[in-house]
């Protein structure tokens, strides 16, 4: 496979031919050795865990739970006023403020999609969505109310205790219980279709206008975009599959080490120095809705994000008399990317991005 790795023209009507046919036909990805190849493409189905199946009256209830700041000690922060349905499922700051407005130490991620998280937080310290949520909600620099407190204000509430009673079939409201409401509705928050996901469907299209619509979704620059994301952009090294992610860690340089901003990511977790400075790989389906970018949110300009990557990150070599010492991931490398190409990567992200999600997907809207 011959890549375009110099600004030399484009054929986009044969570089629209080749994507217009399914996934398996497309040109092969620039991949580093020991990256297995995961495919961009639409979204999985949700699958509900054994221990937390689906039911409209648990969605329900975790919508309404949600959006009340009755989880919060001062009854003025709710899971929506870090995850707004206006702002992507995210809130627009820098990093999120809580309790007394304190100030956390990073950016509010989306929740749209998460139900296809293997980990949760930037340093996948929670393994579930159940998990996930009760940590905010204990946390003294977020809404601060502990398990106690938690279960004492529901079950002292007669609307929670006929929704819960409803939901689980028990007159008493356990934290466990709220958790997995709170699991059950976050699953539902699953991105719209975005122009990338109906230019998908025209591969499978026998209508040849019906086919022709579908693929002019995506401009000739945001397919190229694509063709670099997939190649001379090897973005596809992290970001891939459904989600854009490979819901893996890495360290792309950001870490602050012994400075301002210091954040050491998944080794707060692990506990293991080569943890250091990696963070979780974020999704970019919908990426455009929610800056600032990055784990700390100090990133304004997608324009700013593309050039840290075609630098090839933020160069840091380990300091051998360091254990602690962070190193940037080998997977970055510089590319040369030129300033149309710098362009046509932004203008496929905005094409992975789609209006935000205003609630439950539709397809859960129905118990059968």
């Amino acid at each position: 496979m011959v890549f375009n790795l110099h600004a030399e023209p484009i054929n986009f009507l044969q570089l629209r031919a080749q994507y217009e046919q399914t996934s398996e036909n497309w040109p092969e990805p620039w991949l580093e050795e020991g990256v297995e190849h995961s495919e961009i493409g639409a979204l999985t189905e949700v699958i509900f865990p054994f221990e937390n199946p689906f039911t409209i009256a648990k969605m329900r209830l975790g919508e309404a739970l949600f959006f009340d700041p009755i989880l919060s000690r001062s009854g003025q922060i709710a899971c929506a006023s870090c995850h707004d349905p206006d702002l992507g499922w995210a809130d627009g700051r820098r990093v999120s403020f809580g309790h007394d407005r304190q100030v956390g130490q990073r950016n509010a991620p989306s929740i749209e999609n998460a139900a296809l998280w293997q980990s949760l937080f930037w340093d996948g310290r929670a393994r579930s969505l159940e998990q996930q949520a009760l940590i905010p909600i204990q946390a003294g620099n977020e809404m601060s109310l502990t398990i106690y407190e938690l279960e004492l204000k529901l079950n002292s509430t007669y609307q929670y205790k006929q929704k819960f009673k409803q939901a689980f079939a028990k007159e008493y409201i356990s934290a466990e219980d709220v958790a997995k409401a709170l699991a059950t509705f976050q699953r539902t928050i699953r991105s719209r279709k975005s122009d990338f996901d109906f230019f998908l469907l025209a591969a499978k299209q026998s209508d040849p206008k019906r086919k022709r619509v579908l693929s002019q979704k995506l401009t000739d620059q945001a397919l190229w975009g694509m063709h670099l994301f997939r190649t001379k952009a090897r973005c596809i090294n992290c970001h891939s599959g459904s989600l854009f992610s490979d819901n893996k860690f890495h360290n792309i340089g950001l870490t602050y080490y012994k400075r301002e901003y210091e954040d050491l990511g998944l080794f707060n977790y692990t506990g293991n120095p080569a943890d250091v400075g990696k963070f979780k790989t974020p999704s970019l389906r919908g990426v455009m809705n929610t800056k600032p970018w990055m784990h700390n949110g100090l990133f304004i300009s997608m324009a700013g994000v593309i050039n840290i990557y075609n630098a090839g990150g933020v160069r840091i070599l380990k300091d051998e008399n360091d254990v602690f010492s962070p190193e940037t991931s080998t997977l970055l490398k510089p590319l040369a990317l030129t300033q149309d190409e710098k362009m046509a990567l932004e203008t496929f992200l905005h094409s992975i991005t789609a209006h935000p999600a205003n609630g439950p997907h539709f397809s859960f809207l129905s118990e059968s």
